[in-house]
């Protein structure tokens, strides 16, 4: 834990970029793809990097999918 937070002194928010899901939503509602990308996380969580890859594939191919909106 930092010992001030520099990001909100400044106003920027860095991590944000990382995972759409993060950002702010309009009107306060869940994202359109907040709801694969939940279960991904929770498939994923107390595995371990490598385990997780193998075991929770179908579930991020399903979130992939509706990130890039490539099977609609």
């Amino acid at each position: 834990m930092p010992f001030w937070g520099l990001q909100k002194q400044l106003g920027i928010d860095v991590d944000s970029w990382l995972v759409r899901q993060s950002m702010p939503q309009p009107y306060s509602s869940a994202a359109a793809c907040h709801a694969f990308d939940r279960e991904w996380v929770e498939c994923g969580h107390g595995l371990g990097q490598t385990r997780a890859r193998r075991e929770c594939q179908l579930e991020y191919e399903d979130f992939m999918e509706c990130m890039n909106r490539t099977k609609m």
